[in-house]
């Protein structure tokens, strides 16, 4: 699990394809502090394995489920991306549960200045997944833990403050770029629970007495 708050901005040394496999190696002297192979990192928000390492850079496969979902394969050697290892137990959670599970791509349509803050506006390349990100929510771009400022027909707006916009790669982003997307699990998982259709091997003809009144009689809405 992760935080969402970036680390470090290493760089792309190699990229390896062999169809929709991968093997990347990353530049990063922090992330590599105390790694050890099988450890997790984030890499513009997906969680990958550690491989090996030096002092200086790690590598990772990538499987073609992560190819397809993610823009790691648009990734180029001398590339910025986002690092940040796996939470600590007992650590601050100084943003939001990140799974580094990418649930998709979204493209920057603008970017713009607005007095201190830098104002982006990404459209999703799949719209059903409008139905995790709300107003004042929680939304995961390339790793960086945000808040949505509010939603548009084809996707969302974020405000992003000076430090994050320099300590992330999103400060090389521009109209066009691709970012991979992670919405919030909580509500995934309550949405989950409110459509599912399955039956359990007790109640086979019961369907779900799950509601949004009952959720919001027990304290959850």
């Amino acid at each position: 699990m992760f935080t969402g708050l970036v680390e470090e901005i290493g760089r792309m040394k190699t990229v390896k394809k062999q169809g929709e496999a991968m093997i990347l190696t990353v530049g990063a002297k922090v992330v590599t502090e105390g790694v050890k192979l099988g450890d997790s990192i984030s890499v513009n928000g997906v969680c990958l394995t550690v491989t090996s390492f030096d002092r200086q850079s790690f590598a990772v496969d990538v499987m073609p489920e992560t190819y397809r979902r993610s823009g790691l394969h648009l990734l180029e050697p001398g590339e910025p991306v986002n690092l940040e290892r796996a939470m600590q137990a007992g650590a601050r959670f100084g943003g939001h549960i990140v799974q580094g599970h990418v649930d998709g791509t979204g493209r920057v349509v603008s970017r713009k200045a607005d007095a201190n803050a830098v104002v982006f506006h990404i459209r999703l390349d799949d719209p059903v997944q409008l139905r995790h990100i709300i107003a004042k929510g929680s939304v995961t771009i390339d790793g960086i833990s945000l808040t949505v400022v509010d939603t548009t027909e084809d996707g969302f707006i974020v405000s992003i403050i000076p430090h994050t916009l320099a300590e992330t790669a999103l400060q090389y982003r521009q109209p066009g770029s691709i970012v991979n997307i992670e919405t919030d699990i909580i509500g995934k998982y309550v949405d989950h629970l409110l459509h599912f259709k399955g039956q359990d091997s007790h109640k086979k003809n019961e369907s779900s007495k799950l509601s949004t009144a009952y959720l919001a009689e027990h304290g959850f809405l």
